[in-house]
């Protein structure tokens, strides 16, 4: 008996294809590939590792997860998505070659008195309609001359912006930002960024000089519609095994709370996987998992360390069966849009205690 636990399977070729497909899309753009939150569940080290050639950034949330991938052997640039959080870490990014975002007036002072043995790289955030991070609009030009004329601020400022609504294709709200980023930078002889997942997929005009992709290098769309649609490939496949396969009378209930029961005899299979894994234990019953070349139904809550599913009364599945959670059989999208969670919350959301298992 060889049963394997809770393991997501992660994919360098599908990495790599998800940035070759993602180059063809905006073929004029540099990349700053983003890899917070561990490369979204896929494990910084080695995704970073797997891009180091093909980008020309990464972008973290936070400094900790710049100096990881420095401690890592990565030398291409970092960016700091929020900026820095402390005037003492600025000597860390002059070292340590990371770049960082400025977004308000206590960065700027910061930055102004800090004594730092070489020029840190800016990209000045400008809040188009967000409403999260950035400068206002009719503050552009004076934070711009500001950081021009700072001794500590490498020559080459970079502008950059985000979209709040891009995968709504028809709100209207993405070409007023668009609008606005253009109108506050167009004077301004410096590269540009406005496209995250959703502006390069969907908004060629906003590409710009860099682009930034999140959650399609891991081969996931922004929205629910399988990435495969836009030529990506699940960079995860998250498995467990079957522990156990039980015979199971009509009328009986299974698991906590008694809220399932069965309209007839049945089989039910038990898988190595709960919430104590990241596996979210509020997931409607009927959210399938993939066994056996077919769709299967969780049935029950939820449990810490596993979760039943319907296998049907003529099942022939054994224990040690894998199972898939997602994956390329079973898109992460197809779970996102049944248990009315993001994609994105569902990849971030896994334990340490998921096995990583790195492929090809």
């Amino acid at each position: 008996m060889n049963m394997k636990p809770a393991t997501a399977k992660i994919s360098s070729v599908a990495l790599k294809h998800n940035l070759q497909t993602i180059k063809q899309k905006a073929p004029n753009s540099k990349i700053i590939a983003i890899v917070k939150a561990n490369a979204y569940g896929h494990g910084v080290v080695f995704v970073s590792s797997a891009l180091e050639d093909i980008v020309d950034c990464f972008g973290v949330a936070r400094l900790e997860e710049a100096l990881a991938l420095r401690s890592n052997g990565i030398t291409k640039p970092i960016l700091l998505l929020e900026g820095f959080f402390a005037e003492k870490d600025l000597p860390v990014l002059a070292v340590n070659n990371i770049q960082t975002m400025v977004h308000n007036a206590e960065q700027l002072i910061a930055l102004q008195r800090a004594i730092i043995p070489n020029k840190i790289k800016v990209w000045l955030k400008i809040d188009t309609g967000m409403h999260r991070l950035g400068v206002d609009l009719e503050q552009v030009d004076e934070f711009y001359r500001q950081l021009k004329n700072c001794s500590n601020v490498a020559e080459q400022i970079g502008l950059v912006s985000h979209f709040s609504r891009a995968d709504e294709l028809e709100c209207g709200y993405t070409e007023i930002q668009l609008a606005r980023f253009e109108q506050a930078t167009s004077d301004k002889n410096s590269e540009r960024s406005i496209a995250a997942s959703a502006g390069i997929l969907f908004w060629p005009q906003s590409h710009l000089d860099w682009i930034r992709p999140g959650i399609i290098m891991y081969g996931i769309s922004p929205n629910n519609i399988p990435g495969q649609a836009y030529g990506l490939i699940p960079v995860m496949t998250l498995t467990s095994s079957l522990i156990a396969v039980r015979h199971h009378k009509k009328g009986e209930p299974v698991g906590y709370g008694g809220v399932w029961h069965s309209e007839q005899d049945t089989v039910i299979g038990v898988v190595a996987i709960g919430y104590g894994d990241g596996y979210p234990r509020d997931i409607p019953t009927g959210t399938p998992v993939y066994i056996n070349g077919r769709l299967v139904p969780i049935v029950g809550k939820v449990s810490m360390d596993m979760l039943t599913v319907d296998l049907g009364v003529n099942s022939i599945d054994q224990v040690g069966d894998e199972v898939i959670l997602w994956g390329k059989q079973l898109p992460i999208e197809k779970i996102a849009e049944m248990s009315g969670m993001l994609s994105y919350e569902l990849i971030t959301k896994l334990t340490p205690r998921v096995l990583t298992e790195y492929i090809d």
